[in-house]
């Protein structure tokens, strides 16, 4: 299992246009993905509305799970997704 931690910097957090681009991502990938915010809520990432409902915005900080498969490459490429997109 591989983690880290992330602090949001888009303006508009993890909602429809983001998550869906991270749903598409971590459904690429060969681990499960669980994303959590600090303070509350967890979800897989390859659930847009259950994303969504986190209500994840600018500022927040989360914690990414990364379990199975080719772990410490899923992780660095979603770390590398989240400094991109979010």
């Amino acid at each position: 299992m591989r983690t880290f931690r992330y602090t949001v910097t888009s303006p508009v957090g993890i909602h429809a246009r983001p998550a869906g681009l991270l749903v598409n991502a971590a459904k690429a990938l060969d681990s499960t993905v669980i994303i959590e915010k600090a303070g509350g809520g967890s979800a897989s990432a390859t659930r847009l509305m259950a994303l969504m409902m986190l209500g994840i915005g600018q500022g927040d900080t989360v914690t990414v799970t990364v379990e199975g498969g080719s772990e410490e490459a899923n992780a660095a490429a979603l770390e590398q997704f989240f400094k991109d997109n979010l």
